[in-house]
């Protein structure tokens, strides 16, 4: 059956790749970028199939006006991706204000506005999905991607607590988390801070260098997880969280692991501190 998808970001990477998978199955596509002449050729090929509008997610008036002309337009739109974000590399001393605050603003704030904006739709319509692209990033860390991180990890706090509450109208919500995959993450995808000396022998360092001269492992083939993405948003039954890439499964599940032996560490001292403890 012939789905309509709202998705942010098209101009490139994941967000390109699904427009472009969703256009050749039949589906219809709003598509949302800053510079909406980069999906020309696409416009060209399917007609009214792809609905076009630019978009800065960090302009919430904006945001919103595209959001709901993107409904008015369709009429019913099935499945909403937020995919919009990029990359912050640096240590958290190298960053300046700026970098930081657009940080959050795409990738954090961005993210939840949309989030703001959609429900009213699909609640009215009686459901939908909504997929959030995150990233192993959002479970882990490395050393010298502190802000690109933090995005993520509010990023799945917020959605923790969104999703059961919107799940009594339909709506069905899933964080996508990608491992490396050839997206451009590490050389268009990303900002990077001005390098300061002090850090270059340090892990930051070695994470920056890994970056910018492509030795950063890519395992992930990007087609194969956007395949996966469409797949999961039309499930039964939306999971909270979609891994993608065997270093996501790796990375994700050594740190779980990590933590949940810190935290059974702790649990005298814990229980310790209930009133009453002897």
């Amino acid at each position: 059956m012939t789905k309509t998808w709202f998705i942010t970001g098209t101009s490139s990477g994941f967000g390109r790749i699904m427009t472009e998978t969703l256009l050749a199955r039949g589906d219809r596509v709003a598509a949302t970028l800053r510079r909406p002449e980069r999906l020309a050729g696409l416009a060209d090929a399917y007609g009214d199939r792809l609905w076009l509008a630019d978009l800065d997610v960090t302009d919430t008036a904006r945001l919103r006006a595209v959001t709901d002309a993107a409904f008015a337009h369709f009429g019913r739109i099935e499945v909403v991706v937020s995919n919009a974000g990029y990359g912050l590399l640096g240590a958290a001393e190298e960053l300046d204000d700026a970098a930081i605050r657009r940080q959050i603003e795409t990738n954090v704030l961005g993210s939840m506005q949309l989030f703001r904006a959609v429900v009213p739709h699909l609640r009215r319509q009686g459901g939908g999905r909504f997929l959030q692209l995150s990233s192993m990033g959002g479970q882990m860390a490395f050393p010298g991607l502190s802000l690109y991180h933090a995005s993520k990890w509010a990023m799945e706090g917020f959605f923790e607590a969104a999703a059961p509450e919107v799940a009594p109208f339909g709506i069905g919500v899933t964080l996508i988390e990608p491992g490396a995959a050839s997206t451009g993450f590490g050389s268009t995808g990303a900002d990077l801070a001005a390098p300061s000396a002090v850090y270059a022998d340090t892990p930051a360092g070695a994470i920056r260098r890994a970056f910018t001269e492509g030795a950063f492992p890519v395992p992930g083939d990007s087609g194969r997880m956007v395949a996966r993405m469409v797949e999961v948003a039309e499930t039964v039954e939306a999971p909270r969280r979609l891994t993608l890439g065997s270093d996501a499964y790796e990375q994700i599940r050594a740190a779980l692991l990590g933590r949940l032996a810190a935290l059974d560490a702790q649990e005298a001292v814990a229980r310790s501190t209930d009133l009453g403890a002897g």
